[in-house]
Formats: C-alpha cells, sequence, structure tokens
C-alpha cells in the first residue's frame, strides 16, 4: 500500500511539473479563461450539456475563450467571424489537422482514417478519393437507387402498422444501417431479407459496442495519469473491440474481393480496385479505416437527425401540410417520391436546414488543432491549441436570427452564401464534412416520402418532448412514435 500511494504521489508531481513546463510560454495576449485547477484545469466546469455550458461561460468571457481541458489548451470560439477567420485562407491550413486524442486512436486504425489523418500528403489522397470517387454527384447517381429501394422497403413495412404505434427511431436507424452498409459493403444486415445471419448479428453487436464506447467520455485523453493507472478500464475495452472489428472488417474485404466486381458501384470494390492500381498507397489500413469512418459517419447522425425533423413536424402539422402539398404539386401519387425530385421542393428543404440549425446532432463541432501559432480575434494562440467550435450556441443567437429557438422553415427564403458562417451543420473548411450532399439526399427523400405516403398525428395531444441526451452527439432523449395511416392514394404502392 505504501509502495502504490509513493508511485502515485510521484506521478502527480511529474505531472506538475509537466504543466508548469507547458504553461511557460509567455502568456500575453492569450484570450480570456477562467480561473483553473492543477491538473484538471477547468474540466471541473464542464457540466451537461457541454454546449450550453461553454455558452454561459462565453457570456462572460467573450466569443473567443481560452480553456483547459487538463493538460490541453481549448480554444472555444462562438462567433461567425471568427469562424470564419478560422476556416479560410491560411488559418484553415493551420487549423486543418485533428488533435492526437490518445482514444481516436484506436478506431482510426493509428489516426490513418479520413477524420482523424494529419493534415499531409495522406490525408489529401483520402478527401480526394472521398470527394471525387466515392461522393461525388457522378457517384451518388449511381447509387440513388440503392437508397430508393430502402425508402419505398421501410414505407412498405410502416403500412402495414396502420394506426398503430410506430417506433419511428428504430425504422430511422435500420433505415440508415441498411443505406450505409449496402453503399459500401453491399449487403443489409439489418430487418428482413439478410442474405447472411450470423455476419449480420457481428455486425450489429460491434457497432452497438463502438458507440456505446464512444459516448463515454475520455477523460484520459486529458488527465494522462488517468489512462496511466486505466481508469475506468476504457482503453482496454476499445483495444478488444477494435481487435474484433477489424476482423469483421477483414472478412468483407475478402468476400468483396472473391466476388470481384469492379463496377457495382459498391464503395469497398471501389477501394479494392484503387489497391490493384496503387497497393503502396491503398493498403489495407486505409481501406479499412474509410470503411470504418464512413459507417460510424453514415449511420447515428443522418438516424438522429430525421428523428429530430419529424418530431418538429409532428409538433407544427401546418408545416408538414405544406410538404405534402409541395409534394403533391411537383411529384403527385402516381409514383414515390425519387432523389431527382428535391430540387423542387424548397419547403422541404427548408425543414431539413431549420431542423438541423435547432438541433445539430453535433451541438460542438469536432475539435481542431493548431498546427503552429496563431493569432485568433486578435488574440495570440499557441501551436498545439484545439479549437472547439460552438455551433449549437451559433445557430441560435439572437444577434444572427430572429426569434431563434422557434421553428420557422420559411427563414432560409432568404440566407444566402454571405450567412454560411452562421449555419454549420456539415462543418466547413478543408475539414468539413465530404458527404453534405449525401446527407441531404437521404434525409429530403426518407422525410419526404414519409409525408408523401402517410397521414401522421401525434400519440397525444400535448407537443412531443424536445429534450436531448447528451454523448458523443445529441440524441432525443424520448424515441420518437407517432401514429400514421397510408394516404388513401399511396396505397398500392405498398402491395407486395
Amino acid at each position: 500500500m505504501i509502495g502504490t500511494n509513493l508511485f502515485i504521489c510521484i506521478l502527480l508531481l511529474i505531472f506538475t511539473i509537466i504543466i508548469k513546463l507547458y504553461n511557460k510560454r509567455p502568456k500575453s495576449n492569450l484570450p480570456p479563461s477562467p480561473s483553473s485547477f492543477p491538473i484538471i484545469g477547468h474540466l471541473h466546469l464542464l457540466k451537461q450539456p457541454l454546449h450550453q455550458t461553454l455558452l454561459s461561460l462565453s457570456h462572460k468571457f467573450g466569443p473567443v475563450m481560452l480553456l483547459r481541458f487538463g493538460v490541453r489548451r481549448v480554444v472555444v470560439v462562438t462567433s461567425p467571424s471568427i469562424v470564419e477567420e478560422c476556416f479560410t485562407k491560411t488559418n484553415d491550413i493551420i487549423l486543418a489537422n485533428r488533435p492526437f486524442l490518445p482514444s481516436a486512436r484506436y478506431f482510426n486504425y493509428d489516426y490513418t482514417s479520413m477524420g482523424t489523418a494529419p493534415y499531409g500528403a495522406l490525408w489529401r489522397t483520402i478527401r480526394r478519393v472521398a470527394a471525387t470517387d466515392l461522393l461525388s454527384t457522378t457517384s451518388l447517381d449511381t447509387t440513388t437507387h440503392l437508397r430508393e429501394h430502402e425508402v419505398k422497403l421501410m414505407c412498405t413495412q410502416i403500412s402495414k402498422s396502420s394506426m398503430q404505434q410506430v417506433d419511428l427511431k428504430s425504422w430511422f436507424r435500420e433505415l440508415l444501417n441498411n443505406i450505409t452498409t449496402m453503399a459500401i459493403i453491399g449487403k443489409r444486415y439489418h430487418g428482413d431479407d439478410i442474405s447472411d445471419q450470423k455476419q449480420s448479428s457481428t455486425f450489429q453487436e460491434l457497432m452497438g459496442e463502438l458507440f456505446r464506447l464512444l459516448h463515454k467520455p475520455q477523460f484520459g485523453d486529458f488527465v494522462p495519469i488517468l489512462r496511466w493507472v486505466g481508469f475506468g478500464g476504457v482503453e482496454k475495452k476499445m483495444i478488444d473491440l477494435m481487435k474484433r472489428v477489424d476482423e469483421f472488417l477483414e472478412e468483407v474485404i475478402d468476400e468483396r474481393r472473391r466476388i470481384g466486381s469492379c463496377d457495382s458501384g459498391i464503395m469497398v470494390d471501389k477501394l479494392l480496385a484503387l489497391q490493384e492500381k496503387e497497393p503502396e498507397l491503398y493498403t489495407g489500413q486505409i481501406i479499412k479505416g474509410f470503411i470504418l469512418s464512413m459507417l460510424v459517419a453514415g449511420t447515428e447522425t443522418p438516424y438522429l437527425t430525421l428523428e429530430w425533423c419529424m418530431a418538429l413536424l409532428l409538433n407544427n402539422p401546418n408545416a408538414m401540410e405544406v410538404i405534402k402539398n409541395e409534394i403533391d404539386s411537383h411529384v403527385g401519387s402516381e409514383r414515390m417520391l425519387q432523389e431527382s425530385d428535391l430540387d423542387k421542393l424548397s419547403y422541404l428543404q427548408n425543414v431539413i436546414k431549420e431542423g438541423l440549425r435547432l438541433y445539430p446532432t453535433l451541438p460542438l463541432l469536432l475539435p481542431r488543432e493548431a498546427s503552429e501559432d496563431i493569432t485568433i480575434g486578435g488574440y495570440f494562440v499557441p501551436r498545439g491549441t484545439m479549437l472547439m467550435v460552438n455551433a449549437w450556441a451559433i445557430q441560435r443567437d439572437p444577434i444572427l436570427w430572429d426569434e431563434p429557438n422557434k421553428f420557422m422553415p420559411e427563414r432560409f427564403d432568404s440566407i444566402g452564401d454571405q450567412d454560411k458562417y452562421k449555419m454549420l451543420a456539415f462543418s466547413m473548411g478543408r475539414r468539413g464534412c465530404p458527404g453534405t450532399n449525401l446527407g441531404y439526399r437521404i434525409l429530403g427523400l426518407a422525410l419526404g416520402s414519409l409525408i408523401q405516403a402517410f397521414e401522421w398525428e401525434k400519440i397525444d395531444v400535448e407537443e412531443i418532448e424536445m429534450s436531448a441526451f447528451y454523448g458523443m452527439s445529441m440524441a432525443k432523449l424520448q424515441p420518437l412514435q407517432a401514429l400514421c395511416k397510408p394516404r388513401p392514394n399511396m396505397i398500392t404502392h405498398f402491395v407486395e
């Protein structure tokens, strides 16, 4: 016992010396900052919901605020003009790195995935492949039929639940999982028509565990001593889970390699074709990192957004009626809504944007890190500082938005390119989401099809509760349920 206590005391002493050396730089003109404690910095101030806590602090310390999360400096930004300064021209390059958080290493193949790779040749190659070969308009057009088929399957299944409670959260989760895995792997792992039950069960188990771990706070990223003593056992769980995830991805890749279909439009097939041409660049690790990144990014965020948008429409039936009339006018009832119709449905697009504004699933944009000293908002920000953008605060700022807490889709009729830095749902700059186009396609097709096909009602007369649960993302606390019945002129589309 004495030896253990002595060891911990020595570690604390070393840790305190490291912090003092880390903070020894000149402190002139650093951003305003609250008082902090040794070792933990400002971690004691960080209460959930974190984005609201940070907004409260910014009211006192300003739109550029310096915090310390354990050993890491963090600058928090809550102003669109500062966001523009950060994400344009030279500053965007300096802030193009992701912080090397220890917990991010395990699920991102040692920082070689698109989301975590440092800015440089590797990242530019991965980003180019995503933008031109996988997520370009041309590539998305080749897989339109997959998304339309999955949405119709969902509507067909829901039509069997006429005037019964429909668990929309579960349907949205299943829809996005199937759309994503069909596009990436060429298989459905949820619902009916599953070709490989064993692989499906493995996939669901692995992804469920992965998201549970991602939603856990990783204090060891900021206070290394917690990692050294194995606090919470989270790191070990990540390592063990990643071994199983890696085995699963190897199995999937080997299976697609045996099929050998280079013109299928399936993402893995495209990556394997690139590997044949440049094996030293498109290694197995790079391909697996790519697949895992797309599985994570392509499932949770879109289905949570669908749930928020549908809840808003159930609480605002007049807006749902406007969408219904818009679809009836431009599409009719002779066929189901298609992705090619979406550009004509401006009010539907406005509703999606308003849902993203009010309930961004990532209220704090994924953090970036300064690769060199930089000036932000007139303040000196040292190299290695993390940058966090409070998108939720900007998107509900009463100075920027009329009645910011009110659901008003029509506000986007007058929003132009000059306002882009106050709407940050898909981030900005070099690290902005490459799947923005795909995201809007899926959201528009799914939401529009449900409104075209069914009459919807709330279960109770009271408004649907809009409280949130906070983890890695912002989810609706109470899973969304509603009543529906097929519209008479749409029933024939669901006859099997």
